[in-house]
Parts: C-alpha cells; structure tokens; sequence
C-alpha cells in the first residue's frame, strides 16, 4: 500500500485547530492570512530568458473575530466549549 504523501484541510479545520490552539472559548473566529511581496527575475524555462515575476509569500495565518459565520470562520462555543469541572471539596456537606 502506498504511503500517504498529503494531508489536506478545509478553511473550517484550520480555523477550528487554530480556535482550540489558541485556547479560545467564544465567540465567531474567521481564518485570515496576511501576504508579503517581493520581486525577482526568474527563469521561465529551461532557456535562459529571465523575466521579472512577483512573488507573493504567505506572511502569517491567523484568526480574526468577527459577527458573521462563514466558510473561513467556526464558532468558538461549538467548536471548543469551555469545560468546567466540578470540585468535589467545594460542595457543601450535608
């Protein structure tokens, strides 16, 4: 059997795994990115004609909060509800 070489993820998995990463509770989170940009003259082939080209880098993935749900965004109270765990020292004793 062959060994698996990709994993992919939708924008919804992503966001959720940041949510939980992050440790957030409420709220509408939505994924975003923030993009970089540079130059450079790269080859188009194997000839050695060069041109210039944009590149365009993947700067930093995060979250936002927002009001609307969308495919880029989960809700944190579904996604990673806050649990509480009862102490039994603080119940009153009888």
């Amino acid at each position: 059997m062959a060994e698996v070489q990709k994993i992919g993820f939708d924008h919804n998995q992503v966001t959720e795994a940041l949510v939980k990463q992050a440790g957030i509770h409420e709220g509408i989170w939505a994924l975003y990115m923030e993009f970089g940009i540079a130059a450079a003259n790269v080859a188009s082939g194997p000839s050695d004609t060069y041109n210039p080209a944009a590149i365009i880098p993947v700067v930093k993935i995060g979250l936002e909060r927002t009001d609307k749900q969308s495919n880029l965004s989960v809700d944190a109270a579904k996604v990673n509800p806050l649990v509480r765990i009862k102490n039994p020292n603080t119940q009153k004793k009888r």
